[in-house]
């Protein structure tokens, strides 16, 4: 298999996931047609013909994600409703049949790549509204049909045929709208026939026929980033664990890997009017500093509204991240896990700029007067706060405190900075370590 180039990907960190569609008008998250079984006949009746986003802005979008220090963007071209915000021929259900008469995607590609970011479209393998899509028992509005009827409406479909289907749009996503350089499928969930589990089968590689799938989008897309979840042996090009940091950086066949972590902000991913988990701001800046200190990418989503707009919510935290980036991107960008030899402190995070020999120490819990670096005596050349760049002291512990210092786990390879009392006012302080060559 073709592996493209990934420089660009670990050169971002960060990311924008957006989850839009007719779901945000009943407002209730992307999957409310599966969580209260509603039939996709009555979802469309309900939901399609009258969505009308009327203030949706790519432009807004896109200038609040460059401001936050997202280098790429992925959308939801289309979700497991089979709604597609796209102008496809091979599907009546797309946004140029609502009120919105237009393709929605194209305004976004152009606005998104003229801020300078890449992007990406997520595509769902799920389609309860398709009609060649296999009903089953594990996810879907129809799961818990009485056998009979269940099979009674599977008699006319085909999963070829929606194979098909899937790869006629996926062709169409990767020559109508210019460079892609994602494409983010979601999701297998196979299950080999086992009488003690009454589900029965689910879908996997051989439904989806990935690997044809895989090597179409190849021959269009050469160098295009695919990510793990088509069930194929070895995975894609990049792992993407969902709602968790891993405690390490990630490997595969004893080898470091690509991964990208896709977070929300809120426990759901589509637009909730009801939405109350909003996770605080500091923590979302965290997260992305924990997240590049493993050598990962965090793609955080966003839920835009029925009208097209992010809720004031989202912005806020948005604005805070653009905030804390504006003196602190080049901690993240470029940046990656920190070499084994350098010995994190407590309450810290590394990452590592390797061109310019540079170790920013994240301080996640401010501490009194000294921070303490095992291993680094000697071999830094000098220190800067970034916020306001001013100079970090080296000297550490005075010379009247050294007599216990030793009997407190104080080696002779220890640097300790000595530190302004009070916390710098930002989310999370950065020290910018300089090493010498």
């Amino acid at each position: 298999m073709t592996h493209p180039d990934t420089v660009w990907f670990t050169e971002a960190r960060f990311g924008m996931f957006i989850h839009w569609g007719i779901y945000a008008t009943p407002a209730r998250g992307e999957w409310v047609m599966n969580q209260e079984s509603i039939d996709p006949v009555d979802y469309r009746q309900r939901y399609f013909a009258d969505f009308n986003p009327d203030l949706y802005s790519p432009v807004v979008w896109a200038d609040l994600a460059a401001r936050a220090g997202m280098r790429y963007a992925v959308i939801t071209a289309k979700h497991h409703d089979g709604f597609c915000l796209f102008d496809s021929q091979f599907t009546d259900y797309k946004a140029t049949n609502t009120r919105a008469k237009r393709d929605l995607l194209k305004p976004w590609a152009a606005a998104f790549r003229e801020r300078g970011l890449r992007t990406g479209f997520y595509y769902s393998l799920l389609d309860w509204s398709h009609p060649e899509f296999v009903i089953d028992r594990h996810w879907g509005p129809l799961r818990d049909l009485p056998a009979e009827e269940m099979a009674l409406r599977n008699v006319d479909r085909d999963m070829r045929r929606y194979a098909a289907y899937m790869r006629n749009q996926a062709t169409e996503l990767l020559t109508n709208y210019g460079d892609i350089d994602v494409m983010w499928f979601d999701f297998t969930y196979p299950n080999p026939p086992d009488p003690e589990n009454p589900l029965g089968p689910g879908k996997g590689a051989a439904e989806w026929e990935s690997e044809t799938l895989v090597k179409h989008l190849r021959s269009l897309r050469p160098n295009i980033l695919i990510d793990d979840r088509l069930g194929l042996e070895g995975g894609g090009d990049f792992i993407s664990p969902e709602q968790f940091c891993p405690r390490a950086c990630l490997t595969r066949n004893g080898k470091p890997a690509l991964w990208e972590s896709c977070q929300n902000l809120c426990g759901h991913w589509g637009y909730g009017r009801e939405g109350t988990s909003w996770r605080d701001s500091d923590e979302l800046i965290r997260t992305l500093v924990d997240t590049v200190s493993k050598d990962g990418n965090l793609l955080l989503n966003v839920g835009p509204n029925a009208r097209g707009e992010l809720c004031p919510d989202t912005v806020e935290r948005l604005e805070d991240i653009a905030a804390w980036m504006r003196y602190h991107a080049c901690t993240i960008h470029g940046c990656g896990s920190a070499p084994a030899e350098f010995v994190c402190p407590p309450d810290c995070r590394f990452t590592w700029h390797a061109p310019s020999r540079t170790l920013y120490v994240h301080v996640f819990a401010w501490p009194y007067k000294h921070l303490h670096l095992d291993g680094l005596r000697g071999k830094v050349r000098d220190a800067r706060l970034l916020l306001d760049g001013s100079e970090i002291p080296l000297r550490g512990l005075g010379r009247w405190q050294m007599h216990t210092a030793r009997n407190a786990g104080f080696g002779d390879d220890l640097l300790s900075l000595t530190l302004p009392i009070s916390k710098p006012k930002t989310a999370v302080p950065v020290i910018a370590l300089r090493l010498n060559e």
